[in-house]
């Protein structure tokens, strides 16, 4: 069995509330926006983790935290045993050679003013992985890799030359071409055409075989994680409602977020009929969390013990956890 390569624990980004000078000199207490509050789970090597959820659940907070991008409230994050929060400035600089990100946005993460091929090479001259003339080879190569051909023609153009496909192209180009371990791809999809997705979900799962990746998936969208997921971790409001592999989730969905989820997944069927309710009311204020689970506001079966205690994850399955004591309840008896 494959070991753990990412190991989070109890992990909490809790951002101060931004006032005016006088409300923070009038105010009773501070104010935080609990963007993440508590999450812990692992990656095994090779692995690919989808973490899902809606916007602003902290999907992307948690994925910043674990390349220490961002620095938590509390909790550990431990990347082959050992947490990167030990770490001294110089071993970080020399472990993010192992540890890459996929931006979200192309538009945002590539500058305007450099070539395409110096935004893919780089990391190799931050990290003096090699000669100037050596650091050109590897990127035509890791160019060709991910479809950016004739890499020659593309190495001197600029991002506004490119379509977006191929923006997003250089983006995983610059995550790969230091030959990491682990790469944390935050929704490298969203901003892609209909007719491109595919395409690179098809590139990420041969570049993982062809480099031997491990990913943590980020995205809002279930249907996409058929395709690359090997488990799923569903996201709500901070905190982590069910984790399993993918197959059992997508079969036997526990938690009634996670429910809801896959039954507004489009099905190409006009007689298709939806067989879970749609939660009630507006996602609560991360300023505010209702108390007891985070998700009992929404929930049809919540009750009283649901407002009043904050659930853990409890074990439905093999490798199959979820944080709600009504459905657990019902799978035990």
């Amino acid at each position: 069995m494959a070991e753990d390569l990412i190991t989070v624990k109890d992990l909490k980004m809790h951002f101060p509330l931004q006032k005016g000078l006088l409300d923070n000199l009038l105010a009773r207490e501070k104010l935080f926006v609990r963007a993440v509050d508590g999450v812990s789970f692992s990656i095994k090597k090779g692995e690919v983790l989808g973490l899902v959820g809606e916007s602003g659940s902290g999907k992307t907070t948690t994925g910043r935290m674990i390349l220490r991008l961002l620095e938590p409230t509390s909790g550990e994050v431990f990347y082959n045993g050992r947490s990167i929060f030990s770490y001294s400035k110089s071993e970080m600089e020399k472990l993010r050679e192992k540890m890459q990100v996929i931006f979200q946005d192309p538009y945002a993460s590539l500058s305007p003013r450099m070539s395409i091929g110096k935004a893919i090479s780089h990391p190799l001259k931050i990290h003096a992985l090699y000669d100037k003339q050596e650091a050109k080879q590897v990127c035509l190569t890791i160019m060709e890799k991910v479809g950016l051909s004739p890499a020659s023609f593309l190495y001197k153009k600029y991002p506004h030359q490119l379509s977006g496909g191929q923006r997003q192209r250089v983006v995983i180009a610059r995550a790969l071409v230091t030959n990491p371990d682990f790469v944390v791809a935050d929704e490298p999809i969203a901003m892609a055409d209909v007719s491109v997705r595919a395409m690179i979900l098809e590139l990420m799962v041969k570049l993982k075989k062809e480099f031997d990746l491990t990913y943590l998936f980020i995205t809002h969208d279930l249907a996409t994680c058929k395709y690359i997921c090997d488990r799923l971790a569903i996201m709500y409001l901070g905190r982590i409602v069910e984790i399993g592999p993918l197959a059992e989730v997508f079969k036997n969905p526990v938690h009634p977020y996670t429910a809801t989820l896959l039954d507004a997944v489009p099905v190409p069927d006009p007689t298709y009929k939806r067989t879970h309710p749609i939660p009630k009311g507006e996602i609560p204020s991360a300023i505010n969390p209702p108390p007891g689970c985070c998700f009992n506001p929404r929930c049809h079966l919540a009750q009283k013990s649901c407002r009043e205690h904050e659930p853990e994850l409890a074990r439905v399955g093999e490798d199959h956890f979820v944080a709600c004591p009504v459905m657990s309840i019902k799978l035990r008896s």
